[in-house]
């Protein structure tokens, strides 16, 4: 029989008592994303700033060129066989061709005009920013004076030009001379280009909810943020052509995709999409107000892009006043159904 073995008590250290945490210090219960997110929007800003590979441009330049290098020795072939078999004939074909290479240069002087009205904007608007930021009375007299340059002859802001011809000698401060002239300059022109934006989102939203077909709500998103980034840039003196108007659209998309507003947020983008009855109902009329909404965030950007003044006297257009303005009474009927 074994002496040695120990007895007594055994003790057997538990852990401390710890009071059961309150309910509301639990952490929140994380639920998938549900309801309607705007697909259609989301792949056009996905379009709009995926950027192409370097294989992928040499592919079609090259393609490009060689299709217009054998089209163009067909024609020339053509041409010079008809002056030698029936020279009345070949003189039409040349005088045809020679007018089609016109309309293409004056096409092309069109797109570079474009992308000159696009800079002057850029630097307008970068000299306003340099005098905000310095503070200085000269220099914000130079900005108002390219800012008036700018909408010179334009009748909607003439009374404005008035005015601010007026008032402008009275102000002593930079940051009050910039203030005026965007009370009396950019306030009307803030004004058409919130209604642009107001008529893109009422296409955009109107064509998701009642369009069935695929890749409609694409197109139609595609097509209508085009054109309303186009019209913006028209309103605030920067008019575009093809080449320029993408440029700018793929600007625009670009700072909304790095400050995440191409998305369902916490403003009336979410709550207009679960508020209304149609959106509850059905998913289609959900994504129809998500993508409107999201459309008046792509045009507010737009705005602010194109504006040649940063928002500072005059208020920052609201997305949520802009797309209960573009919705009112769109689907107000079948809600009540």
């Amino acid at each position: 029989m074994n002496t040695n073995r120990k007895t007594g008590p055994v003790l057997i250290e538990l852990e401390p008592d710890t009071p059961p945490a309150a309910p509301d210090a639990a952490p929140p219960v994380t639920d998938p994303v549900e309801g309607p997110q705007g697909a259609a929007m989301q792949q056009v800003a996905a379009l709009a700033v995926r950027p192409p590979s370097p294989l992928a441009r040499w592919f079609w330049g090259l393609l490009g060129s060689i299709v217009l290098f054998f089209l163009s020795l067909a024609a020339w072939n053509a041409v010079t066989g008809l002056i030698a078999a029936t020279p009345l004939l070949g003189f039409a074909a040349t005088a045809l061709m020679a007018a089609f290479c016109l309309v293409c240069l004056v096409i092309a002087w069109r797109e570079w005009r474009a992308f000159r009205r696009l800079a002057r904007l850029d630097i307008v608007r970068s000299a306003a920013e340099a005098a905000i930021s310095a503070g200085d009375l000269g220099q914000a007299r130079a900005a108002v004076d390219r800012i008036a340059a700018l909408y010179a002859g334009r009748d909607d802001v003439a009374w404005g030009r008035s005015a601010l011809a007026d008032q402008r000698d009275d102000v002593l401060d930079a940051d009050g001379l910039l203030g005026l002239a965007e009370r009396h300059l950019l306030a009307p022109l803030d004004q058409q280009a919130a209604r642009e934006v107001e008529a893109a989102a009422r296409q955009v939203a109107m064509v998701t909810a009642l369009v069935p077909l695929a890749l409609a709500d694409v197109f139609t998103a595609l097509t209508a943020n085009l054109r309303m980034i186009r019209r913006i840039a028209e309103i605030y003196g920067g008019r575009s052509g093809t080449l320029g108007g993408w440029r700018l659209t793929r600007s625009v998309f670009t700072h909304l995709i790095a400050t995440g507003a191409v998305a369902v947020g916490d403003d009336l983008v979410g709550s207009v999409a679960g508020g209304g009855v149609l959106s509850k109902v059905s998913r289609r009329f959900g994504e129809g107000i998500v993508n409107g909404a999201l459309t008046a965030r792509v045009g507010v950007a737009a705005m602010e892009v194109c504006r040649p003044l940063p928002f500072a006297d005059v208020a920052r257009p609201s997305v949520t006043a802009i797309v209960r303005r573009a919705l009112t009474g769109l689907f107000s009927r079948a809600d009540r159904a």
